[in-house]
């Protein structure tokens, strides 16, 4: 999920940012314009490809966020404020701090 799309949810306070069940928090545009399904990227030293499945807030979003969050967040699909799936192409490394990279 996008850093600046979760702070808009979540306030400033990172101690609320892991309630998301995210495996990575980025400051990367994620966009489809950006990464459309198939775009491959390097994290760390690990290689994924953006899939098809959309991300939208659910349930526990809802209930960790409110339901105005996730209005906002499933309002523009096309900026996967909620962020994307990937599958893993090629395992490695990703530790905080590391960049993303399109291959």
């Amino acid at each position: 999920m996008s850093a600046s799309a979760l702070e808009a949810v979540a306030g400033h306070d990172r101690a609320n940012w892991p309630l998301t069940g995210d495996q990575l928090i980025v400051d990367f545009d994620l966009s489809e314009a950006n990464c459309p399904a198939g775009t491959r990227l390097a994290v760390g030293t690990a290689t994924i490809e953006v899939t098809i499945k959309l991300r939208n807030g659910c349930a526990k979003f809802t209930d960790r966020y409110g339901i105005d969050a996730v209005r906002w967040i499933n309002s523009r699909k096309d900026l996967r404020l909620r962020g994307i799936c990937a599958v893993v192409i090629e395992p490695g490394i990703v530790a905080p701090g590391d960049t993303i990279r399109k291959h």
